[in-house]
């Protein structure tokens, strides 16, 4: 078993392979934009900010960064895991070293931003974690050309994780019910006012923006429409299907 070690990371050089390991993640080429430029990232270790690294056997295997938010809780801005690392509990380890960081200073809470079409973050973040969904932002950060994002839309969505949360339910079994707003081909549909709603994702948006890229697109559009109108519309989403269906309902079923 490796030896997995979190600890916050400061100085140029840990900062420096800190950037090599995010543009790595990301894919980044020359003329990308970075996914943290170098000195933000110095910036927040400097001023008090939130700048961790997760280490297998002594190696740089993630990085997350963050910085403290005007309403006292820490926003998390970037995380990666390199490829070698990934479901090795990397992921994980690094989101909870935040929320510890975080309570040990008094914040209230982790948030941080994820791209809705993406499946597996949407399942991490929502049913693994149990991260509370807040607002859907579209084009949030506009056109990124980063080596993973496509240059179109940038939706998100903005996610919150109290320092205080308990364990999050177990993830749906797959039996998903509710009235459908975008189905598994990335339609929309009317919901006439539903009490619980449930929304698809694509399988592999980030296949599918190399392989179909106007059928990336149309998926963007179907999920600010379904999923970002139903919430707009005071629906919650309330979890996170195993299948890769979102689940809302009125305030949150309440």
């Amino acid at each position: 078993m490796a030896e997995l070690l979190i600890r916050s990371l400061d100085g140029t050089a840990a900062l420096r392979r800190a950037d090599r390991l995010l543009r790595e993640v990301w894919g980044t080429r020359p003329g990308d934009d970075p996914p943290l430029a170098l000195d933000l990232m110095c910036a927040f270790a400097h001023t008090g900010g939130y700048v961790g690294g997760a280490f297998l056997d002594g190696e740089l295997a993630g990085v997350a960064a963050g910085f403290i938010a005007g309403d006292r809780s820490l926003h998390s801005h970037v995380a990666g895991v390199a490829a070698g690392a990934r479901g090795r509990g990397v992921g994980r380890a690094l989101k909870e070293h935040q929320r510890a960081w975080a309570a040990d200073r008094g914040l209230s809470a982790v948030s941080w931003t994820f791209d809705p079409l993406v499946r597996r973050n949407a399942f991490f973040n929502l049913a693994g974690l149990g991260a509370r969904v807040v607002a859907y932002l579209p084009d949030f950060y506009g056109p990124m050309h980063d080596g993973i994002n496509d240059g179109g839309p940038s939706d998100r969505l903005f996610v919150t994780w109290p320092t205080w949360a308990p364990d999050p339910s177990p993830a749906p079994d797959g039996a998903e019910r509710g009235v459908v707003v975008v189905d598994e081909s990335g339609t929309v549909h009317e919901h006439d006012g539903a009490d619980v709603l449930r929304c698809a994702t694509p399988a592999d948006v980030e296949a599918l923006r190399t392989a179909a890229p106007r059928e990336a697109l149309r998926w963007r559009a179907a999920m600010e429409e379904g999923l970002g109108g139903a919430l707009a519309q005071g629906y919650e989403v309330t979890g996170f299907t195993r299948g890769g269906w979102y689940l809302l309902a009125k305030g949150g079923g309440k």
